[in-house]
């Protein structure tokens, strides 16, 4: 859903204002393509994960658990249940199908018998690298049209919209 706030609902600079010229109109206007482009791109990413997770025989709640693990692991199932945004309980019935396909390992901490680490097994890598490949390739021609400063100002821009996307989250989260 898009909803388009007037700038002067914000407090920024009503129609007519002088504030309000070509430059400030034209990057106002760059802005809310960027902001359409990303949420375009997040309804595509979401298609993608979905055609993936249903060749692998998993969920789109099951690929993010796995990714997080991958990326931040191994980590506790509370740990893993916050990073995720899921209830604890959910959690469980993840790394239960998980555990059953092959795709994590829950180990005992060596120091506390109680506390359960979770981590992903390398083993199915493979599967899942494939499954991206294609895309991963089209990432590649796309980043071939930009320099190395051209590069360096994009990841900048993703790393802070990544951040502020935590951020907007956190801001919700009860």
């Amino acid at each position: 859903m898009d909803i388009k706030v007037p700038e002067s609902d914000l407090g920024g600079p009503a129609a007519g204002d002088p504030e309000d010229g070509p430059a400030v109109r034209g990057r106002r206007r760059l802005g809310n393509e960027i902001k359409e482009s990303l949420r375009e791109l997040s309804v595509q990413l979401s298609l993608l994960n979905h055609q993936v997770v249903a060749r692998l025989d998993l969920n789109d709640a099951d690929l993010q658990c796995l990714e997080l693990l991958a990326r931040r692991g191994p980590l506790s199932p509370t740990a893993l249940a916050r990073s995720a945004g899921l209830h604890p309980a959910t959690v469980t019935g993840i790394l239960d199908r998980l555990e059953r396909g092959g795709w994590i390992a829950r180990e005992r901490d060596a120091a506390d018998r109680r506390a359960v680490t979770v981590r992903a097994l390398r083993t199915r890598n493979a599967e899942v690298i494939g499954l991206f490949a294609g895309m991963n390739e089209l990432m590649d021609g796309v980043c071939s049209g930009y320099d190395e400063a051209g590069l360096r100002l994009i990841a900048g821009f993703l790393r802070r919209t990544a951040h502020a996307g935590q951020q907007a989250t956190a801001d919700l989260t009860p």
